[in-house]
């Protein structure tokens, strides 16, 4: 659905996106990470056609962007950077404005993207009159009223209150879902992310430095969370016993090579220490991405 091979973009000297490659399959929710000025809004802009690649090939939807933009756009949605409304028209009346700039929709498309994006009852109301949350379903509503079969949302859930987010990201899910749109999510909400990508890419400084599925950011060492009566004791017998390696913080053990939960849990019983929980520490993508930012910025030194 989005190919981006070898691409490169420089403002004068200042090189934004290095040397990009990214696939992105039809079906996806693909998350873009990266701090402010890591490139993404330079390659959603170039994606869009409204940034000019200094080299490398774009396709969305099989087209080449630079050469044939609008074949190439012509089933894309996209909620890109700050999204401008009439404050003084109603949003029925905006989404009627802005959608004539490209192909009027019928007004049966217009009542159903309204009641897809939860502003039923509100659409004749003037946009003024809207809360944040409200303008954010406003602008996915005119995104998706192209009918398109992939969406580019560029921070969709930024300035929403923990509600609003909530509701955004089942809205993503279920036009995942429903209508089987390919969705590409550039966010720094790393929690939403990782309720709802199935791939991401990672860019630090204009190049791509990790992309893969989600579940490989999500790796499982040996470290497991203890909750015992006494975590000291414990924690002395399991390394006497040479079932452990390290311990940490008073809840945190690393477990020897070869060794199970089980052979813990079977020692502590013996010795008659109650076990009360005992679980793997799986990694977040917090920690993932926090550790990849570290050691690309040592890798810098």
């Amino acid at each position: 659905m989005i190919e981006l091979n070898h691409v490169t973009k420089r403002f004068g000297p200042q090189l934004a996106v290095d040397d990009l490659t990214l696939h992105v399959p039809a079906g996806e929710i693909y998350g873009l990470l990266g701090h402010n000025g890591a490139g993404k809004s330079t390659a959603i802009g170039m994606m869009l056609g409204q940034v000019w690649p200094t080299s490398g090939e774009l396709r969305i939807c099989s087209f080449d962007v630079t050469a044939h933009r609008r074949q190439a756009l012509q089933k894309v949605g996209a909620l890109f950077e700050s999204p401008a409304f009439y404050d003084y028209l109603t949003g029925w009346h905006n989404l009627e404005i802005l959608s004539s700039y490209t192909a009027p929709p019928s007004r049966a498309r217009l009542r159903e993207v309204i009641e897809w994006v939860g502003l039923s009852g509100r659409e004749h109301s003037k946009v003024r009159t809207y809360s944040h949350g409200m303008r954010a379903r406003l602008a996915l509503a005119q995104a998706l009223l192209p009918n398109p079969e992939l969406l580019i949302l560029d921070e969709p859930s930024d300035g929403l209150d923990p509600e609003g987010i909530h509701e955004m990201r089942q809205t993503i899910l279920r036009l995942r879902s429903e209508l089987r749109l390919t969705i590409l999510l550039s966010s720094h909400l790393l929690n939403e992310v990782e309720q709802l990508c199935t791939r991401i890419a990672v860019l630090n400084q204009g190049r791509k430095v990790f992309e893969g599925p989600l579940a490989e950011t999500r790796r499982q060492e040996n470290r497991v969370r203890l909750k015992v009566g006494d975590f000291a004791a414990a924690a002395a017998a399991l390394r006497e016993k040479g079932l452990i390696s390290d311990q940490r913080d008073g809840q945190f053990v690393t477990l020897s090579r070869g060794i199970g939960t089980d052979q813990v849990v079977r020692l502590l019983v013996e010795r008659g220490m109650p076990v009360y929980e005992i679980a793997r520490e799986e990694e977040t993508l917090e920690q993932f991405y926090l550790s990849l930012m570290d050691n690309e910025r040592k890798s810098r030194i």
